[in-house]
């Protein structure tokens, strides 16, 4: 069934209405009628604003040198931090070399997990660049809301 909740809203002020007046109080029924209907017609006109989508931040660290299995490699993490009326459903931390040709390396984690990416190889006194994307949805019905991070340099 479709309805507009101001229709049920203007209903219930009407029966309201009507109950006070049975009851012998006419003067306040015209005002709290008359308030109530100021209030459905303010109540319309911010619902049919359209308010920014909420939605989640996240945290992309930047690039940072660790050992794997004896080897340094670059690595940073992306993940969510505060979800405002959202869900996270996919965060993707990337890592590159600047100046270097290669497009770099990503990674994604899926829900509220964090992503961590890997890099190498490790080139001393090198500059990278750590670049984050984050999306969630948010709404009825739910809608992606996807926003980009970064970039954070490091010379490591």
């Amino acid at each position: 069934m479709n309805y507009h909740p101001g229709m049920i809203r203007a209903l219930m002020v009407r029966t309201a209405a009507r109950a006070l007046a049975f009851a012998g109080a006419a003067a306040v029924a015209a005002t709290a009628a008359v308030a109530a209907t100021a209030a459905v017609a303010g109540t319309a006109a911010v619902a049919a604003a359209s308010p920014s989508p909420s939605t989640c931040s996240y945290t992309l660290s930047p690039p940072q040198v660790v050992s794997l299995s004896g080897t340094n490699v670059v690595t940073a993490t992306m993940s969510p931090a505060a979800c405002d009326r959202a869900t996270a459903y996919l965060s993707v931390a990337c890592v590159q070399l600047q100046g270097s040709d290669g497009p770099g390396q990503c990674q994604q984690a899926n829900g509220i997990l964090t992503a961590q990416v890997f890099y190498q190889p490790y080139r001393h006194g090198g500059t990278y660049v750590s670049t984050g994307r984050g999306c969630a949805t948010t709404g009825n019905p739910p809608q992606p809301v996807c926003q980009s991070t970064g970039p954070l340099t490091a010379t490591l």
